[in-house]
């Protein structure tokens, strides 16, 4: 594939990755600040499902078109930008992982609860992970955007 097709793809997913990564989270988390029950069930569904449809494929094609621009532009990882960006980025995703299980765990939970007082302790245990894992997550792919443009020489 063409260099800048292959880097046009992957600034697109990246885009798209972290775009609808704050988006769901800015979403998701003003409406636990509502502590509105129908506010919480729909917030909680529609992340699951976006997560599903846009930061999931987002995320692989990160990993398909970075490999790929890897072996095309002939970098090696004694490039510390770039090892330091990989590193930043798994851990971003080791972030990540747990988030979409605790997602679907509050939804399940949301789901069947009847009334704001049925969301039990564990439930807002998730949430204070998620907003724990989510905080480092956002500030690591940030410095990946950075590294990426720049390509310090470190």
């Amino acid at each position: 594939m063409e260099y800048l097709v292959l880097k046009w793809i992957h600034i697109v997913s990246s885009t798209v990755l972290f775009g609808t990564g704050i988006g769901l989270a800015f979403f998701y988390f003003a409406a636990h600040q509502l502590k509105d029950l129908a506010a919480i069930k729909f917030a909680t569904r529609m992340v699951v499902l976006g997560d599903l449809i846009f930061t999931t494929p987002a995320g692989l094609i990160q990993i398909i078109s970075g490999t790929l621009l890897i072996l095309q532009a002939g970098w090696t990882l004694d490039a510390t930008w770039l090892w330091v960006a990989l590193v930043l980025f798994a851990f971003a995703g080791t972030c990540w992982l747990p988030v979409v299980w605790i997602q679907i765990k509050m939804h399940k939970i949301a789901r069947d609860a009847t009334d704001l007082s049925q969301l039990p302790a564990v439930y807002w245990r998730y949430f204070r992970q998620w907003v724990l894992l989510g905080s480092l997550a956002f500030p690591a792919l940030l410095a990946v955007f950075w590294l990426m443009i720049a390509k310090p020489s470190f």
